[in-house]
């Protein structure tokens, strides 16, 4: 009876092994092909009144060859709001922010640190030119 008792404990065991295994593949395979169905794509979103007139441009989304997000604009009635520019590394993380204000002009550089296991270490955020004024260090308590 308890040979038996075990051999089921284990079944369940190595049935939810499987799911969870199973869950995360899908998870993966559902980022791999969100980010291709985003290579090189431009999205734009327009706002109209209530009866579907003045369009007008309220934000705009680029992004790369690889499906990452380049760059970010918000648009205000007047033109421009923020621009946000995106720098990539090799193993595609990004590594640098850039905003851009309501004229184009840089206000804030952001680089980006990793860990070795592809956690963010830490946030260096510099005026535009080239002091830093502040930084956000991460810790992960596990």
């Amino acid at each position: 009876m308890k040979k038996l008792k075990n051999k089921y404990i284990l079944l369940i065991i190595t049935l939810l092994f499987s799911v969870v295994n199973l869950t995360y593949a899908q998870q993966i395979n559902t980022d791999n092909s969100k980010r291709e169905i985003k290579k090189k794509l431009t999205i734009k979103e327009y706002k109209t009144d209530a009866r579907g007139k003045d369009k007008t441009l309220d934000a705009e989304i680029k992004y790369n060859d690889k499906g990452y997000k380049i760059e970010e604009i918000e648009y205000a009635k007047n033109g421009l709001k923020y621009r946000n520019t995106y720098e990539y590394d090799s193993n595609n993380r990004c590594i640098k922010e850039v905003l851009y204000d309501d004229r184009n002009k840089v206000q804030r550089i952001r680089k980006i640190e990793y860990n070795p296991d592809g956690t963010k270490k830490a946030h260096y955020n510099y005026l535009p030119n080239g002091r830093l004024y502040s930084t956000k260090q991460f810790e992960y308590i596990y």
